[in-house]
């Protein structure tokens, strides 16, 4: 049987370069070594016969995979969507291909930290938004090779994140220059992974409210499950409940945010007229609802985890505990203003006020 009717080898390759079986293989782990002239023959006698080297045969001769994996918690967010998005482009350039664990339940989640299917099958893991235990991230370490989270600060491991204290003080600072006083921050519950995030933000929000001299108040913080409108009309309408309402809601994601001001649209309570509303995150959602928030951006952050990665296999002396922070920023539109006057003051200048039905 010729080259031409089976699956070309190496030899075949040799053969037709005039070089030894060694030097094809060289050539193809790109090694410099070989001279310009060899490898222009080696790679145009491989094209002439259609022949690529399998992974299996060069992770044999290099001891790497050429495969960088990912572990999710859910494909089902727009800051997961993105994040992966970037990586294609860069690991392509890189020769890599990606191989994604998604982990939705707690019962998947044990039997990847039991079998550890990475272990023999890449040579790098990007953890994405995950909050691990102690016995967890314990098991990581013993895998063997670079463990890179992203979205969360882990000690003493290479993590990529943003400064979700910084970035929620912001928005914070920016509601009470506005001249708010009565500021609730809304998070959810249950989020598969992100709870990091979630405290974080809370955290800043807290830390805003304190620099101001504003006391901090319970009742202000309301939780809803996830993508649950009945579970944000609940928290709208515990908010709208108290004795001094809120003039202004952080809400820790967009997508809460939208929900928020539907359910406030809903009952007739203008945004940002009688409640300003803040997101976070700056999904394409954002713009279309003209949604004041703080931007992120999970593509970059996916770039640099996977830029980190790259360095270090290809380095082992490289720094294994560096923390790369990108920053945030504050999109101003139209859902934050600053607070209706008091109801006196709007009967005196003769602007009415608003009304709202009950929930």
């Amino acid at each position: 049987m010729s080259p031409a009717q089976r699956h070309p080898t190496l030899a075949d390759v040799a053969e037709r370069a005039g070089v030894s079986p060694s030097t094809v293989s060289r050539t193809m782990r790109g090694l410099t070594s070989v001279s310009p002239e060899v490898r222009a023959r080696v790679e145009r006698a491989a094209r002439e016969l259609n022949f690529a080297i399998s992974r299996q045969a060069s992770s044999l001769v290099t001891g790497r995979t050429g495969v960088m994996a990912v572990l999710v918690p859910t494909l089902d967010s727009w800051f997961m969507g993105a994040a992966l998005s970037s990586l294609g482009p860069l690991l392509r350039r890189a020769g890599m291909e990606l191989t994604v664990y998604v982990v939705p339940d707690l019962d998947e989640r044990a039997a990847f930290f039991e079998r550890l299917p990475a272990r023999r099958n890449a040579d790098a893991l990007l953890v994405f938004c995950f909050d691990l235990t102690s016995e967890e991230t314990t098991r990581l370490d013993d895998l063997g090779m670079p463990v890179i989270y992203i979205s969360q600060h882990v000690e003493g491991r290479p993590s990529v994140y943003v400064d979700d204290v910084a970035g929620a003080c912001k928005a914070t600072r920016h509601l009470i220059n506005l001249g708010h006083r009565r500021i609730a921050f809304a998070h959810t519950t249950n989020a598969r992974g992100f709870s990091f995030s979630s405290r974080e933000r809370l955290l800043g929000y807290q830390q805003a409210l304190t620099e101001a001299g504003i006391p901090l108040d319970d009742d202000l913080i309301v939780t809803t499950p996830p993508r649950d409108k009945r579970g944000t009309t609940q928290a709208v309408g515990n908010l709208l409940s108290l004795r001094e309402p809120p003039t202004a809601i952080f809400a820790e994601q967009d997508e809460l945010a939208a929900s928020l001001i539907l359910s406030l649209r809903t009952v007739q309570i203008e945004v940002p007229e009688r409640i300003s509303v803040l997101g976070f995150d700056d999904q394409l959602m954002a713009e279309w609802l003209d949604l004041s928030t703080v931007a992120q951006s999970p593509a970059d952050m996916g770039r640099a985890a996977a830029e980190l990665a790259l360095e270090l296999i290809n380095d082992p002396g490289a720094d294994r505990e560096q923390h790369i922070v990108l920053p945030t920023h504050l999109i101003l539109r139209g859902t934050a203003a600053p607070p209706q006057s008091p109801q006196g003051e709007q009967e005196i200048s003769g602007q009415p006020s608003g009304t709202a039905r009950p929930i």
